[in-house]
């Protein structure tokens, strides 16, 4: 394959870029979200042109096939995965690419690309190569147990060890100390042990954080890999002088972490708290242990709230992850419908913790059909929910807790919730009465103006259209 000339090669790196940056920019918004895609998608495509193309490619046919075969395995697993699936799916990539800074690490230190034109040049490259491979492994292992968590392969309880914080502190002071031989080192196989000895401990390091994050705070965690994965991917750049790699990996790296305390402040929680605080009780798989008793619950029939819907004026749907594991989301479309047909004013409620992955709840819907303008933020629906006749909880728990606003025992004080209980009447699907992620029970399940509706969410709501229609 013929090379493109090195100017070429940076306006090319350049263009991809501004494609990533417009990419974001799509992404922060429902209604751009999928021409932010599509700038992603030709960003990747021409950054991997222009590096097939680049001058100094020895073996482009490897790189081919190596796309061909990522892009075939990447496509299957984007095609099977369900929605329920997603947050594990991505926590799995996230492994990939701190793998990837890993092996690039370890690569470039074996076999340089180029010689440093100077002892100092040198020390910072070995320095570069080490926080790579040390944010790489940290990445890596978080990952894989983010991912055994919300797959329900591993407990969601956080795992807190007796002086957890003592072995996170000596584990990072040792992967500091161990660069001062391996920088020394000057046989290559005497720096590669030092690597590896320091890939171990950050490989447990990664673990250990992780374990010690309890399964209601696994949507800021996977943002947070994300963000690490991000700054993976810089530090390989670094490594390998890859300007673009650089970019893309602070982008990446940056976005995630302001993400990721969007997220925090949303829980009223800072991200210290939430990496070290070993917040979250429950099992990762939907819910905790077993529920307190606060008195009796009032249970409704689909034919009664059908009933009650027909005559309401506006109508709040409340997603949660139940939503998702019951994939109601269609269901809930055409309930959409049915009412809006009848004359009611019906909106949605987003918290942004709800579920397990930033932004589940948006794409679940959008994935759906819901228009755009229906779907509102907590913060812009919250003062109506007073006037609302009617707010359906579908699959939620801790989001529409009162207790994180009027109990300052519980786990959850602080953190804004969806003011649910203000309404008319709230209406709780479930299955049953277990507690939420938090691993505290909801007082709002037993107020006088709540009504329970057990089973399967999806049934739930085909049984409530059914009735509508009739």
């Amino acid at each position: 394959m013929p090379a493109i000339p090195e100017s070429a090669l940076t306006v090319a790196y350049l263009l991809a870029a501004v494609l990533f940056i417009l990419s974001l920019g799509g992404l922060s918004r429902q209604e751009t979200a999928r021409r932010g895609n599509i700038y992603g998608i030709l960003g990747m495509a021409l950054a991997f042109i222009a590096t097939a193309l680049d001058p100094e490619m020895q073996r482009w046919d490897i790189v081919a096939g190596a796309i061909a075969a990522g892009g075939i395995i990447g496509a299957f697993l984007a095609a099977r995965v369900q929605m329920t699936g997603m947050p594990e799916l991505v926590a799995l990539l996230h492994s990939f690419v701190g793998l990837a800074a890993v092996l690039v690490g370890m690569s470039s230190y074996l076999n340089p690309i180029q010689e440093a034109a100077s002892p100092t040049e040198h020390t910072i490259h070995l320095i570069e190569i080490w926080i790579g491979i040390a944010v790489g492994a940290i990445t890596f292992t978080g990952s894989i147990i983010a991912w055994a968590k919300l797959r329900g392969s591993m407990s969601g309880k956080p795992l807190l060890l007796p002086g957890r914080h003592f072995l996170n502190l000596l584990m990072l002071g040792a992967t500091v100390g161990l660069a001062v031989p391996f920088i020394q080192a000057g046989d290559p196989q005497d720096g590669l042990m030092w690597m590896l000895i320091m890939s171990g401990v950050t490989a447990v390091m990664g673990m250990h954080l992780v374990m010690a994050i309890g399964g209601a705070d696994m949507p800021v965690v996977v943002s947070l890999l994300n963000s690490y994965s991000g700054w993976a991917a810089a530090a390989a750049g670094f490594v390998l002088a890859n300007d673009l790699l650089i970019v893309t990996g602070a982008l990446v790296g940056s976005s995630g972490a302001i993400l990721s305390i969007i997220m925090c402040r949303a829980m009223n929680r800072s991200i210290l708290n939430v990496v070290f605080g070993g917040f979250g009780t429950a099992d990762g798989g939907g819910g905790g242990g077993e529920a307190v008793d606060q008195g009796e619950v009032v249970e409704t029939s689909a034919e009664t709230l059908a009933g009650e819907l027909k005559n309401a004026q506006n109508v709040v749907i409340v997603p949660g992850y139940g939503m998702a594991v019951a994939r109601a989301q269609h269901g809930v479309k055409d309930l959409v419908g049915a009412l809006q047909k009848n004359g009611t004013k019906v909106r949605f409620a987003i918290h942004p913790v709800a579920g397990r992955l930033p932004g589940h709840m948006n794409v679940l819907l959008a994935e759906a059909g819901v228009p755009y303008d229906i779907v509102l933020e907590m913060d812009e629906i919250n003062d109506d929910m007073p006037t609302t006749d009617v707010v359906l909880i579908i699959g939620a728990n801790d989001i529409v807790n009162p207790s994180a606003l009027d109990d300052e025992s519980s786990p959850i004080y602080g953190m804004p919730v969806i003011e649910a209980w203000k309404a008319k009447r709230a209406v709780v699907f479930k299955r049953g009465m277990s507690s939420g992620y938090a691993g505290v029970q909801n007082p709002l399940f037993f107020l006088e103006k709540t009504r329970m509706l057990f089973g399967d969410a999806k049934a739930s709501v085909d049984a409530i259209l059914a009735a509508l229609r009739s």
